[in-house]
């Protein structure tokens, strides 16, 4: 028992990764603004992206390899679109997240600041942490934290199921017009954006380095479902809270995440109780905290890796080189485009829907190619419900760009 909860980790740092802006903001607000009525979207994108995220660790542990590894071997041009796909969004998704842990963390320790220093002090204390203990000392945090946050938001949902002020109404709805760009933003972060399967592959192979290779794809898969069910039960959890705590408020919430930080927590104490205030803060922030370490960690790791390929430069290290860059990108961007927050925020998560088909479709060719061992080749089922996601992912893009 104590064997399989240290081989835990890679799992849980997607779920880390994921729990954030898609949760909290995107997915409360969801529940805030249409109640109960996008549980089928949550429910079915969780599904139809389930295989795609699980090919991450399926391919690192049949081959040795990340998925940029992968990617190369199907051709060149998809590791730099992927380069220049990671360029364009992740100082975006670094900053989303971050200010939004800036905005809570300024009202759980009722420090009242410039939102900017919070969150260039968020962004340096993170920074320090994976600069010192790098993936060993992630891993070991990610744990803890994942914890506290399905405790304390389980607990937090539990008592507004009791003590909620609107009724349980589960008729499902379709938005129209303006709303349906939300939905496409509401699914392209949930549970996260396609290319954490990149991710997912280097952590895996990290924690089988650092099991000295004692991780078999039995395993991998065990830790990749844990955390992948985490973030589907979770998701559940703040589209509940926002339906059953906001939803008929007339609240209208800001783009800021600071000002949202503090009406989401002021909401819900305001319904719930002020004694419950540590409870949703501490939710809140640990899902924050979470995603903003396991995002500065990550892209850099990927980054990294397709430098090495691109230039074949396999025997040099470029991780402090794009963690700084990514570092100082995110610093900046406060500095000078804070106000704009709200449309960063809103081209990032559609962009991640948009080209989730390409992650999609370049993931399953991957995994039934014959660079895959085939006896690790998913099963017939995984591969149905594979085409039907490249489907469903593909109709949704056509309606959204038809909607414009």
């Amino acid at each position: 028992m104590l064997g399989n909860i240290r081989k835990l980790g890679p799992g849980l740092l997607f779920a880390g990764a994921a729990i954030g802006v898609s949760h909290l903001v995107q997915s409360t607000r969801a529940g805030a603004d249409y109640g109960w009525g996008l549980l089928w979207a949550l429910l079915l994108v969780n599904l139809f992206k389930y295989p795609f995220f699980q090919f991450g660790p399926r391919y690192a542990l049949a081959t040795g390899e990340s998925l940029l590894d992968g990617y190369y071997k199907l051709g060149k041009i998809f590791l730099w679109l992927y380069f220049f796909l990671n360029v364009a969004t992740m100082f975006t998704i670094q900053t989303a997240v971050t200010v939004v842990t800036a905005g809570l963390a300024s009202n759980l320790f009722e420090i009242e600041t410039n939102m900017t220093h919070w969150s260039i002090g968020v962004t340096a204390v993170c920074f320090s942490i994976l600069l010192i203990g790098r993936y060993k000392l992630l891993d070991k945090v990610i744990k803890v934290i994942i914890l506290i946050l399905t405790i304390s938001s389980v607990l937090a949902v539990t008592i507004a199921f009791f003590k909620g002020n609107t009724s349980l109404v589960f008729s499902q709805m379709f938005p129209n017009g303006d709303s349906i760009l939300f939905l496409i933003a509401f699914m392209g972060w949930m549970p996260a954006p396609m290319d954490i399967s990149i991710w997912h592959s280097i952590w895996i192979l990290e924690k089988k380095t650092d099991l000295k290779n004692k991780f078999s794809l039995k395993e991998g898969l065990f830790d990749f479902n844990i955390g992948y069910i985490t973030t589907v039960i979770l998701g559940i959890c703040f589209l509940g809270l926002g339906a059953l705590v906001m939803f008929g408020s007339g609240l209208e919430f800001s783009d800021k995440g600071n000002e949202f930080a503090g009406q989401l927590i002021d909401l819900y104490t305001s319904n719930l109780g002020e004694s419950w205030y540590i409870i949703i803060a501490i939710a809140a922030f640990t899902t924050m905290i979470s995603t903003t370490i396991t995002t500065l960690d990550a892209s850099p790791r990927a980054m990294s890796k397709t430098v090495q390929l691109l230039f074949k430069q396999k025997n040099k290290d470029f991780y402090i080189f794009w963690i700084t860059i990514l570092a100082v990108g995110t610093c900046l961007i406060f500095l000078f485009l804070l106000s704009e927050m709200g449309l960063l925020v809103q081209i990032a998560t559609v962009l991640s829907f948009i080209t989730a088909p390409f992650y999609a479709i370049l993931n399953y060719r991957l995994v039934t190619s014959n660079y895959m061992p085939k006896e690790n080749h998913p099963s017939l089922k995984i591969k149905i419900l594979s085409l039907l996601g490249i489907v469903f992912l593909i109709g949704f893009t056509g309606v959204y760009l038809l909607s414009l």
